[in-house]
Order: C-alpha cells, then sequence, then structure tokens
C-alpha cells in the first residue's frame, strides 16, 4: 500500500467526510543515472549557495518570491498553512456535472481518496453510492503544492478517485493548429470508419509497455556480458502516402487478417448502406442466373470488379 500523499477532508454542503489521500499510479518507467565517463563517477544535482558557494540541506533552504531583482519576499509554510481559503484543508466539491461534459486534455494524475477513520465511512459510501446513481462526477477545488486546484471525483469499481485537472486559461488554443479547409470525398471517410471497426477493441488491459521490457534485456544482457538481443526484423523505409484510398484499403484488409491470426473474430461491421447495396447486387446475381445460363460469366465478372469500388 503507498504511502499517504495528503490527508483532510472531502465537503460537499454540510457533509464533511474525513479522508486520505493515495497514488492511484505508479511510475514503472526504468530510471538511469548520469555518470563521467573517464572514471564512471555519480553526476549529482546539489544545493548550493550563489553567494558563499556552500551547499545547504532542506532545513537551511527557505520560500521566496522575488519582487525585484533587489526586493525577496519570504513566504513561510506557516504563511501557507494559514491562508483563508476553505480548500487549505479540505477538497471542496462545487459541482456535479455530467462526465461526458469534462475535456480530456484537462485531466491530469490520479488518486485514489480513502475514508480516515470508522467515522468517515458511512458519508464515503454515500458519496459513492450517490455518484453511482446520479451517472455524474463532482467537481471539486483544493490547495495543494502551494497552489489551489480543480479536481474531478469519480468512481472507480469501490473507491472514490481524485483526477487534478487544469484550469481553464492553462489549456492552449488548438486553433491554429489545425489543417485548412480540405475536401474529403465520403468514400475516403466511409474506407476510415471501416478501418475503425476492423480495429474496434472491447479491452485493452492486455497492451505493454514493449520499450520497457526490451530496455529490461538490454540491460539484462549487458550485465551478464552476452550479446545484445537483434530485432526480429529491420524496419521498411517510411514512403510518403499517395493514393489514400488504396492505403486505407490496403490497412483494412491488414487488420482482418490481424485479427483472424491472433484468433479473435475478423467480422466488420459495413456501414448500413454498404450491406444494403450488397443484398441488391446478391439479388441480382441470382435472378439472372436462373433467366439464363449464359449471364453466369457477366455474373462473375461483376463479383470480381466489386471489392474495387468498395
Amino acid at each position: 500500500m503507498p504511502r499517504p500523499v495528503w490527508s483532510g477532508a472531502i465537503s460537499f454542503g454540510l457533509v464533511t467526510i474525513p479522508i486520505k489521500v493515495l497514488p492511484a499510479t505508479e511510475d514503472r518507467s526504468i530510471h538511469f543515472h548520469q555518470y563521467h565517463l573517464e572514471d564512471q563517477g555519480r553526476i549529482r544535482t546539489r544545493k548550493v549557495c550563489e553567494l558563499d558557494g556552500k551547499q545547504l540541506s532542506n532545513d537551511e533552504i527557505g520560500r521566496g518570491y522575488e519582487l525585484s531583482r533587489d526586493t525577496l519576499v519570504e513566504v513561510t509554510d506557516e504563511d501557507l498553512d494559514s491562508m483563508p481559503l476553505p480548500t487549505a484543508k479540505a477538497i471542496d466539491i462545487v459541482a456535479f456535472v455530467p462526465a461526458d461534459s469534462i475535456d480530456p486534455v484537462r485531466i491530469g494524475d490520479s488518486y485514489y481518496l480513502a475514508a480516515d477513520g470508522a467515522v468517515a465511512a458511512k458519508p464515503y459510501v454515500l458519496l459513492r453510492k450517490a455518484l453511482e446513481r446520479s451517472a455524474k462526477v463532482a467537481v471539486a477545488k483544493f490547495a495543494w503544492h502551494n497552489r489551489e486546484r480543480l479536481g474531478l471525483l469519480r468512481i472507480r469499481e469501490d473507491a472514490i478517485v481524485l483526477h487534478a485537472m487544469r484550469w481553464p486559461d492553462e489549456i492552449r488554443d488548438p486553433t491554429e493548429l489545425t489543417p485548412k479547409t480540405i475536401e474529403l470525398d465520403d468514400s475516403a471517410i466511409d474506407s476510415a470508419v471501416r478501418l475503425m471497426e476492423a480495429m474496434a477493441a472491447d479491452d485493452i488491459s492486455e497492451y505493454t509497455d514493449h520499450y520497457r521490457e526490451a530496455l529490461e534485456e538490454i540491460i539484462q544482457a549487458k550485465a551478464a556480458g552476452k550479446q545484445l538481443p537483434k530485432p526480429e526484423g529491420e524496419p521498411g523505409p517510411a514512403g510518403q502516402v499517395v493514393d489514400l484510398m488504396a492505403a486505407l484499403n490496403a490497412s483494412v484488409k491488414a487488420a482482418k487478417e490481424s485479427r483472424g491470426q491472433s484468433g479473435e473474430s475478423a467480422t466488420v461491421h459495413e456501414m448500413p448502406q454498404k450491406k444494403a447495396a450488397k443484398k441488391t447486387t446478391t439479388a441480382k446475381k441470382s435472378a439472372a442466373a436462373k433467366k439464363t445460363t449464359a449471364r453466369k460469366t457477366p455474373a462473375k465478372k461483376t463479383s470480381g470488379r466489386k471489392p474495387k469500388s468498395a
């Protein structure tokens, strides 16, 4: 169980829930140390006073705001703790909103909120069940790390989760980054939708960090003095896409084949109008086959041309 990073209370209306905040995620990345190439000595970052050159410990370091080059205003931990903010010791719920009204780009780090003591159990469960029944999420304000923050409370299994959020003015406007007006044929969009259907998945839990796994293999091989693992295949040269439709159709075919090889269903749900077109064509072919055998050959040719126009 990770150590709590903060303790306080959730408050909404006149209800107060003592809680402890615990990290909901963990860093599984492989971290490196910097070292001197000549003698392999570790490179460390030290906190040194620029006036006397003395290396300082944390208890010798204060916090201040620079008003001007010659004026520094000291701000102590006591100053921050005594600020007249309702969010200084509480996660203050200010609104309940539909979950789909929250822009995902605003969501940051995630934390589990644990009930702190027996007295917190009943109101904790009350808030959890109310959120589940309303199908809404709670928007809250709280103060951590010397700033007031915006948060989002939702339910994950039986736990209340707090997502730190960015303020609206912290989100950059993407308007200038979007492409100019581009004309697209409906058939290209339909092909892209078919590709999305071919790549559809109900569960993404099987995906793992292959980069970390490969890096662990390299480290183990070098530590054991063994030859480094070779890549399974050389990547082909990246070419420029000239025919967008051809690339989409090839991607749909590759996605279907990939699903078939992995044992998963390779069935693609076609667009409704495409289904109707196929049924009509099949019906015409059956009628033509019943009328005369001389038309069987043209029917086969039509069947051979159909995939090219799809």
